[in-house]
């Protein structure tokens, strides 16, 4: 089987030969900590270590003021810029890490009109390079790999637009503004995707990227996904689906009340469950089985220990357990790779997946 075979298999909770893989890095991982232990400095990490799918360097440009960024402060460690969503951001410059708010323009119904406006006009340039695009959808495709478009949706939008303090209120004290937010960006995603699908073809599966949990919980109750975020997801959804493309949702934190609104939204794989978040891949699986494919969950604060018995205890005992139950996984941490897991150690995690992979 095509390794891009087994990807539609696992995404159509089907059971293939073995399981996928697949990883995200912190960009210092590679850039600055493992190209000292041996990793090639330009390589690609799909090509380099053999994954089943890779990444189409493209992002629908969702900014209401697309191309603005002033730069207020700037020392050697960090930046301060004001943005295109009138977001004020305080930024590691040489290493990874969330961006401090420091402040926002759209905090409320009357000031959000304001950014809601360019949203509404049918940009092409917002959609990037194509020729680039397509050269990347080629060259994926000629090794067999599945190619994966991706970005964020409504929830990380309100948090980059409106801010963390300001929206989440918001969800509770004026829902009408919340659903002219996610409505305004559903109709922006549609309008656009449907231009670049035109232009430059099709993927091989939809990535969406939407932090709905931190450690302790989901930032808002079920009851307000329900009724305010996940209906604009399922159309989303079906509109991808409408073009026969399987969806990924990545989800950070402890989103084990979600996950039944995620399926019910008609999302076909669920990514990282993060373990140091208190998500247990197999009971996740043991509750909701292949109603939905699994990425990820792979420790990696167990992984950063770097130590071979306790990385094996981790991985081995998952992979079988997975196997027993026939349950589509794909091999993933449960984020991505921090500096502190050393190469070697990563190898090794590859190693015992491989190992152990076929169903």
């Amino acid at each position: 089987m095509k390794s891009c075979e087994r990807v539609a298999a696992l995404l159509n909770r089907e059971i293939p030969n073995q399981m996928g893989v697949f990883e995200h890095f912190w960009f210092e991982t590679l850039d600055d900590y493992w190209s000292a232990q041996g990793y090639p400095g330009d390589a690609d990490p799909a090509v380099y270590f053999d994954y089943d799918m890779a990444p189409v360097p493209h992002e629908l440009d969702t900014v209401p003021f697309s191309g603005v960024q002033e730069l207020i402060e700037e020392t050697d460690e960090w930046v301060i810029t004001r943005d295109g969503c009138g977001a004020t951001l305080k930024t590691w410059k040489n290493r990874s890490g969330t961006p401090e708010h420091i402040g926002f323009e759209a905090t409320t119904p009357q000031k959000w009109r304001k950014f809601r406006q360019p949203l509404l006009e049918v940009n092409p340039k917002r959609l990037g390079d194509l020729d680039k695009i397509r050269k990347s959808l080629d060259e994926i495709r000629s090794r067999g790999k599945s190619a994966i478009f991706s970005n964020m949706f409504v929830f990380e939008l309100m948090r980059k637009t409106i801010g963390d303090e300001h929206f989440l209120p918001a969800l509770l004290l004026e829902p009408d503004w919340i659903h002219d937010f996610c409505q305004v960006y559903l109709d922006f995603y549609r309008n656009h995707y449907d231009i670049l699908f035109r232009e430059v073809g099709l993927p091989d599966l939809f990535w969406i990227s939407e932090d709905l949990g931190f450690s302790n919980g989901l930032f808002c109750s079920p009851q307000v996904l329900a009724e305010l975020i996940m209906p604009y997801h399922k159309q989303l959804v079906s509109f991808f689906k409408d073009y026969h493309l399987p969806v990924v949702l990545h989800t950070c934190g402890d989103i084990r009340k979600a996950i039944g609104l995620i399926i019910d939204a008609g999302y076909d794989c669920l990514e990282p469950m993060e373990a140091k978040a208190g998500c247990d891949v197999i009971e996740i699986a043991k509750t909701y089985g292949r109603r939905i494919s699994y990425m990820g969950n792979i420790n990696a604060m167990v992984l950063n220990t770097n130590n071979p018995a306790a990385v094996e205890a981790e991985i081995v005992p998952k992979l079988k357990k997975l196997k027993e139950m026939r349950i589509p996984y794909f091999f993933h941490s449960d984020h991505s790779i921090p500096p502190d897991i050393d190469m070697k150690t990563y190898e090794y995690a590859l190693k015992l997946f491989r190992d152990n992979c076929r169903y």
